[in-house]
Protein backbone atom coordinates (compact mmCIF):
# COMPACT_ATOMS: atom_id res chain seq x y z
CA UNK A 1 0.00 0.00 0.00
CA UNK A 2 1.19 3.30 -0.92
CA UNK A 3 2.47 4.89 2.42
CA UNK A 4 0.51 8.38 1.70
CA UNK A 5 -2.85 6.75 0.80
CA UNK A 6 -5.24 7.15 3.29
CA UNK A 7 -8.16 4.85 4.19
CA UNK A 8 -11.63 6.21 4.91
CA UNK A 9 -14.58 4.80 6.55
CA UNK A 10 -17.54 7.04 5.88
CA UNK A 11 -20.27 6.34 8.52
CA UNK A 12 -23.67 7.41 6.94
CA UNK A 13 -25.99 9.76 9.78
CA UNK A 14 -28.95 6.78 10.79
CA UNK A 15 -31.81 8.31 9.40
CA UNK A 16 -30.28 10.86 6.67
CA UNK A 17 -29.44 8.83 3.68
CA UNK A 18 -30.20 11.60 1.60
CA UNK A 19 -28.41 14.62 3.18
CA UNK A 20 -25.33 11.93 3.61
CA UNK A 21 -25.09 11.10 0.26
CA UNK A 22 -25.44 14.76 -0.51
CA UNK A 23 -22.57 15.59 2.00
CA UNK A 24 -19.97 12.65 1.20
CA UNK A 25 -20.44 13.78 -2.55
CA UNK A 26 -18.90 17.40 -1.16
CA UNK A 27 -15.95 15.68 0.89
CA UNK A 28 -15.50 13.77 -2.18
CA UNK A 29 -14.92 16.75 -4.17
CA UNK A 30 -12.74 18.85 -0.99
CA UNK A 31 -10.22 15.33 -0.76
CA UNK A 32 -9.92 15.97 -4.69
CA UNK A 33 -8.95 19.63 -4.72
CA UNK A 34 -6.43 18.96 -2.18
CA UNK A 35 -5.26 16.04 -4.05
CA UNK A 36 -5.98 12.92 -1.47
CA UNK A 37 -5.27 9.60 -2.52
CA UNK A 38 -7.69 7.65 -0.80
CA UNK A 39 -9.55 4.62 -1.28
CA UNK A 40 -12.84 4.77 0.46
CA UNK A 41 -15.49 2.10 1.97
CA UNK A 42 -19.33 2.54 3.45
CA UNK A 43 -20.35 1.14 6.81
CA UNK A 44 -23.26 -0.55 6.39
CA UNK A 45 -24.23 -0.35 10.60
CA UNK A 46 -23.25 0.45 13.74
CA UNK A 47 -21.01 -3.16 13.61
CA UNK A 48 -19.56 -3.27 10.58
CA UNK A 49 -16.94 -0.54 11.43
CA UNK A 50 -14.81 -2.93 13.30
CA UNK A 51 -14.73 -5.46 10.16
CA UNK A 52 -14.03 -2.70 8.14
CA UNK A 53 -10.76 -1.60 10.09
CA UNK A 54 -9.42 -4.83 10.13
CA UNK A 55 -9.67 -4.72 6.62
CA UNK A 56 -7.96 -1.56 6.68
CA UNK A 57 -5.24 -2.35 8.78
CA UNK A 58 -4.72 -5.85 7.35
CA UNK A 59 -4.40 -4.23 3.73
CA UNK A 60 -1.20 -1.85 5.18
CA UNK A 61 -3.06 1.78 5.35
CA UNK A 62 -0.96 3.74 7.57
CA UNK A 63 -3.47 6.66 7.58
CA UNK A 64 -7.05 5.33 8.33
CA UNK A 65 -9.66 8.93 8.28
CA UNK A 66 -13.54 8.05 9.89
CA UNK A 67 -16.16 10.25 8.25
CA UNK A 68 -18.55 9.63 11.62
CA UNK A 69 -18.73 10.03 15.34
CA UNK A 70 -17.50 9.61 18.54
CA UNK A 71 -19.21 5.92 18.38
CA UNK A 72 -17.56 4.70 15.51
CA UNK A 73 -14.20 6.54 16.68
CA UNK A 74 -14.69 4.42 19.83
CA UNK A 75 -15.02 1.14 17.24
CA UNK A 76 -12.39 2.43 15.45
CA UNK A 77 -9.74 2.46 18.44
CA UNK A 78 -10.52 -0.71 20.17
CA UNK A 79 -9.76 -2.73 17.25
CA UNK A 80 -6.48 -0.83 17.09
CA UNK A 81 -6.22 -1.99 20.48
CA UNK A 82 -6.81 -5.66 19.45
CA UNK A 83 -3.38 -5.71 17.19
CA UNK A 84 0.39 -5.74 17.75
CA UNK A 85 1.72 -2.54 19.42
CA UNK A 86 4.26 -2.73 16.07
CA UNK A 87 1.54 -2.48 13.68
CA UNK A 88 -0.71 -0.22 16.08
CA UNK A 89 2.43 2.45 16.25
CA UNK A 90 2.72 2.79 12.00
CA UNK A 91 -0.96 3.61 11.85
CA UNK A 92 -2.37 7.04 12.34
CA UNK A 93 -6.35 7.52 12.46
CA UNK A 94 -7.98 10.80 11.49
CA UNK A 95 -11.50 11.91 11.97
CA UNK A 96 -14.25 14.03 10.45
CA UNK A 97 -17.01 14.78 11.92
CA UNK A 98 -20.13 13.06 10.96
CA UNK A 99 -22.12 11.47 13.51
CA UNK A 100 -25.00 12.08 16.31
CA UNK A 101 -22.23 13.32 18.82
CA UNK A 102 -18.73 14.75 18.24
CA UNK A 103 -17.30 15.62 21.36
CA UNK A 104 -13.86 13.91 20.71
CA UNK A 105 -13.76 15.86 17.16
CA UNK A 106 -14.80 19.01 18.74
CA UNK A 107 -12.19 18.57 21.77
CA UNK A 108 -9.38 19.17 19.02
CA UNK A 109 -11.86 21.92 17.40
CA UNK A 110 -12.76 20.08 14.20
CA UNK A 111 -16.04 21.57 12.84
CA UNK A 112 -18.80 18.70 11.18
CA UNK A 113 -19.80 22.30 9.50
CA UNK A 114 -16.44 23.10 8.04
CA UNK A 115 -14.84 20.11 6.52
CA UNK A 116 -12.39 21.53 4.32
CA UNK A 117 -10.92 23.13 6.96
CA UNK A 118 -10.74 19.36 8.34
CA UNK A 119 -9.18 17.91 5.35
CA UNK A 120 -6.50 20.44 4.87
CA UNK A 121 -5.28 20.23 8.37
CA UNK A 122 -5.69 16.24 7.96
CA UNK A 123 -3.30 16.37 5.29
CA UNK A 124 -0.78 18.23 7.47
CA UNK A 125 -0.37 15.26 9.00
CA UNK A 126 0.56 16.39 12.40
CA UNK A 127 0.21 13.27 15.02
CA UNK A 128 -0.23 13.28 18.48
CA UNK A 129 0.35 10.40 20.52
CA UNK A 130 -3.11 9.91 22.98
CA UNK A 131 -4.19 8.26 26.12
CA UNK A 132 -7.10 6.02 25.99
CA UNK A 133 -9.37 4.96 29.10
CA UNK A 134 -9.92 1.91 29.25
CA UNK A 135 -12.96 -0.17 31.52
CA UNK A 136 -12.05 -3.63 32.85
CA UNK A 137 -15.02 -5.90 33.92
CA UNK A 138 -16.46 -9.43 33.96
CA UNK A 139 -19.64 -9.96 32.08
CA UNK A 140 -22.97 -12.03 31.76
CA UNK A 141 -20.99 -15.62 31.32
CA UNK A 142 -18.72 -14.58 33.48
CA UNK A 143 -16.16 -13.48 31.18
CA UNK A 144 -13.55 -10.98 31.80
CA UNK A 145 -14.11 -8.37 28.82
CA UNK A 146 -12.00 -5.12 28.46
CA UNK A 147 -13.49 -2.24 25.98
CA UNK A 148 -11.38 1.54 25.83
CA UNK A 149 -12.54 4.93 25.63
CA UNK A 150 -11.64 8.13 23.95
CA UNK A 151 -13.94 9.98 25.56
CA UNK A 152 -15.32 9.25 28.57
CA UNK A 153 -17.41 6.64 30.79
CA UNK A 154 -20.79 7.83 31.96
CA UNK A 155 -22.63 5.75 35.16
CA UNK A 156 -25.92 6.85 36.10
CA UNK A 157 -28.05 9.56 34.85
CA UNK A 158 -26.29 10.91 32.66
CA UNK A 159 -25.75 7.41 30.80
CA UNK A 160 -29.61 7.61 30.15
CA UNK A 161 -29.34 10.91 29.08
CA UNK A 162 -27.17 10.41 26.16
CA UNK A 163 -28.65 7.29 25.41
CA UNK A 164 -32.21 8.95 25.16
CA UNK A 165 -30.19 12.26 23.26
CA UNK A 166 -28.41 9.49 20.48
CA UNK A 167 -32.08 8.35 19.90
CA UNK A 168 -34.04 11.97 19.68
CA UNK A 169 -31.06 13.73 17.85
CA UNK A 170 -32.72 12.79 14.78
CA UNK A 171 -35.70 14.64 15.44
CA UNK A 172 -34.61 17.80 16.65
CA UNK A 173 -31.30 18.02 14.39
CA UNK A 174 -29.84 20.16 17.61
CA UNK A 175 -27.44 18.88 20.27
CA UNK A 176 -29.16 21.09 23.06
CA UNK A 177 -32.59 20.76 22.27
CA UNK A 178 -32.26 16.61 21.72
CA UNK A 179 -30.48 16.71 25.65
CA UNK A 180 -32.96 19.16 27.04
CA UNK A 181 -36.07 16.90 25.55
CA UNK A 182 -33.99 13.50 26.91
CA UNK A 183 -33.80 15.17 30.44
CA UNK A 184 -37.51 16.14 30.48
CA UNK A 185 -38.29 12.46 30.00
CA UNK A 186 -36.14 11.29 32.58
CA UNK A 187 -36.71 14.11 35.48
CA UNK A 188 -39.69 12.20 37.36
CA UNK A 189 -38.11 8.83 36.99
CA UNK A 190 -35.46 7.59 39.32
CA UNK A 191 -32.42 10.25 40.40
CA UNK A 192 -30.11 8.37 42.28
CA UNK A 193 -28.17 4.85 42.44
CA UNK A 194 -26.61 3.54 45.63
CA UNK A 195 -22.77 3.15 44.61
CA UNK A 196 -19.52 2.65 46.16
CA UNK A 197 -16.55 3.84 44.54
CA UNK A 198 -12.86 3.98 45.22
CA UNK A 199 -10.98 6.94 43.87
CA UNK A 200 -7.30 7.75 45.26
CA UNK A 201 -7.51 7.64 48.88
CA UNK A 202 -11.43 8.41 49.06
CA UNK A 203 -13.93 5.88 49.68
CA UNK A 204 -17.33 7.18 48.33
CA UNK A 205 -19.91 5.04 49.91
CA UNK A 206 -23.71 6.60 49.38
CA UNK A 207 -26.46 7.99 46.78
CA UNK A 208 -25.20 9.37 43.68
CA UNK A 209 -27.19 10.57 40.62
CA UNK A 210 -24.22 10.13 38.15
CA UNK A 211 -20.44 10.00 37.70
CA UNK A 212 -18.34 11.07 34.78
CA UNK A 213 -15.41 9.41 34.27
CA UNK A 214 -13.25 11.53 31.27
CA UNK A 215 -10.37 10.93 29.06
CA UNK A 216 -11.64 14.01 26.91
CA UNK A 217 -14.18 16.71 27.80
CA UNK A 218 -16.97 13.74 29.02
CA UNK A 219 -19.89 15.71 27.03
CA UNK A 220 -19.00 18.98 29.41
CA UNK A 221 -19.07 17.13 32.46
CA UNK A 222 -15.12 16.91 32.60
CA UNK A 223 -14.42 20.36 30.84
CA UNK A 224 -10.82 20.10 32.03
CA UNK A 225 -9.77 16.29 30.84
CA UNK A 226 -7.17 16.20 27.99
CA UNK A 227 -5.99 12.84 26.46
CA UNK A 228 -2.52 13.24 27.40
CA UNK A 229 -1.32 13.84 30.64
CA UNK A 230 -2.11 10.26 32.00
CA UNK A 231 -4.23 11.27 34.24
CA UNK A 232 -8.66 10.66 34.33
CA UNK A 233 -10.91 13.18 35.73
CA UNK A 234 -13.99 12.77 37.36
CA UNK A 235 -16.97 14.34 38.06
CA UNK A 236 -19.58 12.73 41.03
CA UNK A 237 -22.63 14.12 41.41
CA UNK A 238 -25.12 13.64 44.51
CA UNK A 239 -28.29 14.02 44.67
CA UNK A 240 -29.57 17.65 44.05
CA UNK A 241 -32.73 19.18 45.33
CA UNK A 242 -34.91 20.25 41.98
CA UNK A 243 -33.89 23.92 41.62
CA UNK A 244 -30.51 22.89 42.27
CA UNK A 245 -31.07 20.24 39.66
CA UNK A 246 -32.13 22.88 37.18
CA UNK A 247 -29.30 25.22 38.08
CA UNK A 248 -26.62 22.03 37.69
CA UNK A 249 -28.44 21.72 34.07
CA UNK A 250 -27.83 25.44 32.60
CA UNK A 251 -24.37 24.85 34.33
CA UNK A 252 -24.17 22.02 32.50
CA UNK A 253 -25.17 23.80 28.57
CA UNK A 254 -22.73 26.50 29.50
CA UNK A 255 -19.70 24.17 29.91
CA UNK A 256 -19.29 25.19 33.77
CA UNK A 257 -20.73 22.02 35.58
CA UNK A 258 -17.74 22.04 38.04
CA UNK A 259 -19.37 25.03 39.95
CA UNK A 260 -22.09 23.75 41.07
CA UNK A 261 -21.71 22.76 44.84
CA UNK A 262 -23.06 18.74 44.34
CA UNK A 263 -20.20 18.17 41.82
CA UNK A 264 -17.02 16.66 43.09
CA UNK A 265 -13.79 16.45 41.02
CA UNK A 266 -10.97 14.25 41.01
CA UNK A 267 -8.22 13.71 38.93
CA UNK A 268 -6.75 9.98 39.17
CA UNK A 269 -5.26 7.08 37.49
CA UNK A 270 -7.28 4.74 38.30
CA UNK A 271 -11.06 4.24 39.94
CA UNK A 272 -12.69 1.03 41.11
CA UNK A 273 -15.97 0.89 41.57
CA UNK A 274 -16.98 -1.71 43.58
CA UNK A 275 -21.23 -1.37 44.11
CA UNK A 276 -23.48 0.75 41.22
CA UNK A 277 -26.97 -0.45 42.05
CA UNK A 278 -29.26 -0.79 38.59
CA UNK A 279 -27.08 2.38 36.88
CA UNK A 280 -26.69 2.43 33.15
CA UNK A 281 -23.28 2.58 32.07
CA UNK A 282 -22.21 4.34 28.93
CA UNK A 283 -18.60 4.22 26.75
CA UNK A 284 -18.19 6.97 24.42
CA UNK A 285 -22.07 8.05 24.23
CA UNK A 286 -23.43 4.41 24.01
CA UNK A 287 -24.50 2.05 26.18
CA UNK A 288 -22.89 -1.25 27.13
CA UNK A 289 -24.09 -3.87 28.96
CA UNK A 290 -23.75 -3.42 32.59
CA UNK A 291 -20.53 -5.30 34.28
CA UNK A 292 -21.70 -8.40 36.79
CA UNK A 293 -19.99 -6.89 39.71
CA UNK A 294 -17.12 -4.47 40.48
CA UNK A 295 -15.03 -3.01 37.96
CA UNK A 296 -12.23 -0.97 37.04
CA UNK A 297 -11.16 2.02 35.17
CA UNK A 298 -7.85 3.04 34.62
CA UNK A 299 -5.58 4.92 31.66
CA UNK A 300 -2.97 3.69 29.13
CA UNK A 301 -0.98 6.46 28.14
CA UNK A 302 0.15 7.66 24.80
CA UNK A 303 -1.29 4.47 22.89
CA UNK A 304 -3.09 5.87 19.71
CA UNK A 305 -1.39 8.66 16.97
CA UNK A 306 -4.37 10.25 16.61
CA UNK A 307 -4.92 13.13 13.38
CA UNK A 308 -4.94 17.04 15.17
CA UNK A 309 -5.17 20.23 13.92
CA UNK A 310 -1.82 21.64 12.05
Amino acid sequence: MEENRWGIIYCPKNGFWGYSQSRWEKIRRCLQENGIQYDHVQSENTGSVDRLVKMMINNGYRTIVLVGGDSALNDTVNCLMQVEKEVRDRIAIGIIPNGMMNDFAHFWEFDENNYEQTIKWLKERRVKKIDLGCIRYVNKKGESCRRYFLNCVNIGLIASIMNLRRQTRQFFGSRTLSFFFSFLLLIFQRLDYKMRIKINTDTIDRKVMTMCVGNALGYGQTPNAVPYNGLLDVSVVYHPGMTQLFEGLYLFVKGKILNHHSVHPYRTRSIVVEKAEDALIGIDGRLMRTPVGPFTITVEEAVINFLIPA
